[in-house]
């Protein structure tokens, strides 16, 4: 009599892996990496905002962007395009995706505190911008560590 619950089929096995039990961390490179993806998707939204801005959506009727202020009318174009600039080397994680956006991050920061009457001075923005750089600077010196010399 046969065992029903054999199977005809022979029984294989799976490979061994020596650090198949070892839960596998993120090196600083992926960090590094994964931390220039958050900043790409924030880039990609400050982007589409000052384009918003530029194409009036969500605009008063009777105003527009040609109303605002030649200073706001040129940081905002400026912003609209190299924040997406950045958005793309960024999510690439391409090396000149950090210049453009550490030249965004320092260009938004220059404006925000010496020409306050553009987009209001907000130290919060300045802040939280510093904090991505800080946090970026950080990553970027522990990833480079970890490189063989």
């Amino acid at each position: 009599m046969t065992d029903p619950t054999a199977t005809s089929q022979p029984h294989t096995l799976e490979p061994v892996h020596a650090d198949g039990d070892v839960p596998r961390t993120m090196n600083w490179g992926e960090r590094l990496v994964l931390f220039l993806r958050v900043m790409a998707a924030v880039s990609m939204v400050k982007g589409l905002y000052h384009w918003t801005i530029v194409l009036g959506i969500g605009a008063d009727a009777e105003g527009g962007f040609e109303n605002y202020p030649t200073a706001y009318q040129a940081a905002t174009a400026f912003f609209a395009v190299i924040d997406l600039v950045a958005a793309v080397g960024l999510w690439l994680a391409a090396p000149w995706g950090a210049v453009v956006w550490l030249t965004s991050v320092i260009s938004w920061v220059a404006v925000e505190m010496i020409f306050p009457q553009v987009y209001g001075g907000s130290m919060w923005t300045v802040a939280i911008e510093a904090v991505f750089l800080a946090v970026y600077l950080w990553l970027a010196l522990q990833a480079a560590r970890e490189q063989p010399q």
